[in-house]
């Protein structure tokens, strides 16, 4: 009676461990067509263009029937504008990025806001591209992500940076999950 009783016991324990998670949702791990600032001053969103893109690919050319632009809104004017357009992205992009001669669009990446609420880390998410591009949201100027910043990426989704950021601090840490647009998932 009493290994019917462990055995039991046992069997309730382990299957309370290999029970699956249902409440995992995708905003666990990504912000989804918005993400507000680490100050709450603006926040970053995707808005659909009004016309199609009809772009060349890798394998075949293809029409994007709902391009999104990544737009900022700020709260104190209540204004928005947009930040990263189709109209002027890949053509600047095609000159930062190597060996890569198809063009890009705004919501093939995934955007990491870091703390100085100004940079913005973009990861290729779809393409095959090479590298990754730093924007500056103040003087809105795209260029080549510097390997040396020392910004690790963990599972593509999760970004982690860690350091002395200044004399006065501790080590410290700091996660970031990135904005992306609804189209990457559907």
């Amino acid at each position: 009676m009493r290994r019917f009783i462990i055995f039991l016991i046992i069997i309730l324990i382990s299957t309370n461990l290999y029970a699956e998670q249902n409440d995992i949702d995708k905003e666990d791990f990504f912000y989804i067509g918005k993400m507000a600032s680490h100050n709450e001053k603006f926040t970053l969103y995707f808005k659909t263009r009004q016309k199609a893109i009809l772009a060349r690919g890798e394998e075949y050319n293809y029409i994007t029937d709902f391009p999104q632009d990544l737009y900022i809104y700020n709260h104190h004017t209540k204004t928005d504008e947009s930040l990263i357009s189709y109209d002027w992205f890949p053509s600047s992009a095609k000159k930062i990025i190597e060996n890569y001669d198809f063009p890009v669009f705004p919501e093939d990446f995934a955007y990491y806001l870091l703390n100085d609420n100004n940079t913005l880390i973009m990861v290729s998410a779809i393409k095959n591209i090479n590298a990754n591009l730093v924007f500056d949201i103040s003087k809105r100027n795209l260029k080549k992500y510097d390997e040396k910043n020392k910004l690790e990426f963990i599972i593509s989704s999760i970004a982690k940076k860690c350091g002395y950021f200044s004399l006065e601090e501790t080590y410290n840490c700091n996660y970031y999950k990135p904005l992306i647009s609804n189209n990457l998932i559907n």
